[in-house]
């Protein structure tokens, strides 16, 4: 007579589950922090402006944010960013703040990390670049900052404005200081009485909400921002599970303020930990265009 057999029914027991639990973990740990980290999105926007001189139609201007070299940003990775920045063939390349991370990892040498970032901008082929600080810049130390960058060709915009010239005709280049850890004047950054387009460099991106009621804001065309790392991790049907102080009414891409618009570029780097998932590093390109 043949035999019998049973098969018992494989049960998810709590070993198993916590298993299969920690190694779903581990890889999305894994993938958000060595492959989104690392995936680059270049986000092409047009920009639309009224009273745009003819000479600035089509005028490309690259953003990049928040590089936080080496706490996490890594300097092969940097330079990685700045080959697909000079693909893009700017007219103009804006950096928005946080060269460096106010950190665990601070003391081992921030000065070292601004020296370094400032050197791989000098890569940068488009022929105009400037920058302003940023929050973690100004807690590590602002001077120190300054120096590396406009030592090595990028100059820092601290509550200053400059004409970008082009073919006879003008737009307006302006920054603040950093509005959440110091002392944004928006009396000195922006031209009393500009008669051309104004582009407004502020980290902090609910600045805006300062920029709109001041008597000079209806002066600026577009302000430029970073800051929020667009959450860095941003979960389906939830979105962003931290935004920081000044990055949480506008994290990420562009609004409109009757005549201002912002946009809010999510950056390169990572704070906290060095995890992206859903929301990969951005380098803007945007086009300027008549209104």
């Amino acid at each position: 007579m043949a035999g019998i057999t049973t098969e018992r029914p494989a049960l998810l027991t709590r070993r198993n589950f916590l298993l299969g639990s920690g190694v779903s973990a581990a890889a999305m740990a894994f993938y958000s922090a060595e492959i989104s980290r690392h995936e680059i999105d270049v986000v092409p926007h047009p920009i639309a402006i009224a009273n745009l001189p003819t000479p600035f139609h089509g005028y490309r201007i690259v953003q990049i944010s928040d590089i936080h070299l080496d706490e996490y940003t890594e300097p092969f990775f940097l330079e990685r960013i700045i080959h697909k920045v000079n693909a893009l063939s700017a007219d103009l390349v804006l950096l928005t703040g946080d060269f460096v991370t106010h950190g665990a990892f601070t003391f081992l040498d921030a000065n070292h990390a601004a020296n370094r970032c400032a050197e791989i901008f000098t890569t940068i082929t488009a022929p105009l670049r400037y920058a302003i600080l940023g929050n973690h810049d100004v807690a590590v130390d602002a001077p120190m900052v300054i120096r590396a960058l406009s030592g090595k060709g990028t100059p820092v915009l601290v509550n200053q404005f400059l004409p970008i010239d082009r073919n006879g005709a003008r737009i307006w280049l302006c920054g603040v200081d950093d509005p959440g850890t110091s002392h944004p004047d928006l009396d000195l950054a922006i031209p009393a009485k500009p008669n051309a387009p104004v582009i407004l460099m502020a980290h902090e991106p609910d600045y805006a909400d300062v920029v709109t009621a001041h008597p000079r804001g209806p002066l600026v065309d577009l302000m430029l921002s970073g800051h929020s790392h667009g959450g860095q991790v941003r979960l389906p049907f939830v979105g962003p599970l931290i935004l920081p102080p000044m990055g949480e009414k506008y994290p990420w891409g562009h609004y409109r303020f009757n005549k201002m618009q912002l946009y809010v570029n999510r950056g390169i780097g990572t704070v906290g930990l060095p995890f992206r998932f859903n929301c990969p590093p951005e380098v803007t390109l945007l086009t300027l265009q008549p209104a």
